[in-house]
């Protein structure tokens, strides 16, 4: 007798959920540190539960690093405990508007990046061997002479109507009245991110980020020769909305550029209700707010995606940026913008005189990967292994850093925000770190106006090994080198 589909997925939904539940009471300190949990046969008699779903659960827990099995014996709850880990900390204020200007040390990082001989524990990226190359595989070889000679040409500058319907359709209960019509594809979030600010932002005018922000972006805001303003960022609930209200009173600022859901580099996600009070603030002033939301797809908990800025949008004033980079295949460079009627035309016209199109064969096969049922298969697969390899790396950030350590363990993206010791400097670990051949991402590069200095980024986008572990253990020698020089 063979098992279907929908019946592999309901098996699959009954252990992760028991597993979900588990997980929520050994975060919140409901089962200890080292303390024994139920055996398989008390939980199969209390929750009426197959042995073969509880011993799933109980699995996936352990390659999470939150259990470990002891023969003969049973689970046992990890002895190190996240419930320690207290958030980080950040000094709230604003800082005055200024000129982006080119750093030493965003270079260097960027070039380390492309290093392949480096451990990379600082990357945003996603390890390769989770995307579903053997479904990309399948559909290119299906593709018949005819229908790549089609593909060889360029595209619409909008991009592929399919791949724009498909994209229209993943906003089915977050935005309302989305079709293909409304949808720009891009060269990746980035380039979504860079029309908007070119149809946007006019001369004399600023634009209002948060701090910390992606470091990626000091490098654009350079190219394009933008002044920003900053507006503090908490950790865990994203931006200072009432700094907000009171740098738009202050300054004349042009746009707004947040990440809400699952900030880089915090990882912060913003309630619903600060959402609603920024876009109404916005909305006020006229005051267009570019969203970036390219770890939206990538939440942990429940099986619904967080809402979006523009969600809470009554003028028309909000855009919606972001792309395929962290859940299906970043060397696609698909990604897209949702700019509503106000700048399409203008987002438009800027693509057309710029990049003219995208890939015409990418845009086919994305757009083939999407239609298919195995694609939200592929999604809740890659956010599952994407939240152990979170778990199992604050795990390890807890056991090997220095106690003292702050560290928001976030709901949903692949970056840790750690807070180090204040007399540690974070460029100079990041600098003793390359010499053992170890990357990350000293949190100095992540704001203008300077700060941050004893902060780091870790990404967890990759599969936690020994080697991974070993790398931390590392890291955590090196700051407390830094520390014991600092207090001396």
């Amino acid at each position: 007798m063979t098992t279907t589909a929908g019946e592999n997925d309901a098996a699959r939904f009954r252990y992760q959920r028991l597993a979900g539940e588990l997980e929520t009471r050994i975060m919140d300190g409901t089962y200890g540190p080292g303390e024994k949990l139920p055996s398989v046969r008390q939980l199969r008699r209390k929750l009426s539960l197959s042995v073969s779903t509880i011993h799933q659960a109980y699995l996936d827990l352990e390659a999470a690093g939150l259990i470990e099995a002891r023969p003969r014996s049973g689970y046992y709850v990890a002895p190190v405990s996240l419930k320690r880990l207290a958030p980080p900390r950040h000094e709230a204020k604003s800082s005055a508007p200024i000129r982006v200007e080119a750093d030493a040390m965003v270079n260097s990082v960027l070039k380390t990046a492309l290093d392949p001989s480096m451990l990379h524990l600082g990357s945003s990226a996603t390890a390769p061997e989770l995307f579903p190359s053997r479904a990309f595989s399948r559909i290119l070889k299906g593709c018949a002479e005819k229908t790549v000679r089609s593909l060889l040409g360029y595209s619409l500058a909008e991009g592929n109507p399919e791949l724009r319907r498909q994209v229209a359709l993943r906003t089915l209960g977050v935005l309302e009245g989305v079709c293909a019509e409304d949808v720009v594809i891009t060269n990746g979030c980035s380039e979504a991110v860079t029309l908007c600010l070119q149809a946007i932002l006019t001369p004399g005018k600023l634009l209002l980020i948060e701090s910390p922000t992606h470091f990626g972006y000091l490098q654009l805001f350079r190219a394009l020769g933008i002044t920003v303003v900053e507006a503090p960022t908490d950790p865990e609930t994203g931006v200072d909305v009432g700094a907000v209200a009171d740098i738009l009173r202050r300054h004349p600022v042009g746009a707004v550029l947040l990440m809400p859901n699952f900030h880089n580099p915090l990882g912060a996600l913003m309630p619903d209700a600060a959402k609603k009070e920024l876009v109404r603030i916005c909305n006020r002033r006229e005051v267009p707010v570019i969203e970036d939301d390219i770890y939206g797809e990538m939440y942990f908990e429940g099986n619904d995606r967080p809402s979006l800025l523009k969600t809470y949008d009554r003028k028309d004033l909000a855009l919606t940026c972001s792309s395929f980079s962290k859940t299906l295949a970043p060397g696609l460079r698909i990604g897209w913008v949702i700019p509503g009627r106000r700048f399409r035309e203008q987002i438009l016209r800027i693509k057309a005189g710029t990049t003219v199109c995208g890939s015409t064969l990418d845009q086919h096969l994305l757009a083939r990967f999407l239609a298919e049922p195995g694609c939200e298969r592929h999604m809740r697969h890659i956010r599952s292994r994407i939240r152990k390899q979170v778990i199992r790396m604050a795990l390890a950030i807890q056991k090997h850093f220095p106690e003292g350590t702050r560290l928001a363990v976030p709901r949903g993206g692949s970056l840790l925000w750690a807070q180090l010791d204040p007399w540690v400097d974070g460029a100079a670990v990041y600098a003793a770190a390359l010499k053992k051949k170890i990357a990350i991402l000293p949190g100095a590069v992540c704001s203008v106006s300077g700060g941050f200095s004893n902060f780091i980024r870790i990404g967890c986008g990759y599969p936690f090994t020994e080697i991974t572990e070993s790398g931390i253990r590392t890291l955590g020698e090196l700051i407390r080198e830094q520390s014991g020089s600092g207090h001396a």
